[in-house]
């Protein structure tokens, strides 16, 4: 992970905002008191939350590696009319 100083990503933010954004590369920004930050893209932010989301329900990561496994051919059709 790339490491830059909070003075130099100050001097260089939307630079910096550009590159975490189309490399999806966190850059963590460090000072002098040693309590660093991490810069990560928005989409990137979203997805984490997501995960974190989904493993909280219980078994839910269970059930995605199971139907991960389900031959194509088993899978059901999509039906837009289904209720659930």
């Amino acid at each position: 992970m790339t490491a830059i100083s909070v003075t130099k990503a100050r001097e260089n933010i939307y630079q910096i905002l550009a590159d975490v954004n189309s490399s999806s590369q966190p850059i963590t920004i460090t000072n002098n008191r040693g309590k660093n930050g991490v810069l990560i893209s928005e989409d990137d932010w979203n997805a984490i939350q997501e995960t974190l989301y989904l493993n909280s329900i219980p078994g839910m990561a269970e059930s995605i590696l199971k139907a991960g496994k389900e031959p194509l051919e088993e899978c059901s059709v999509y039906n837009p009319d289904e209720e659930w």
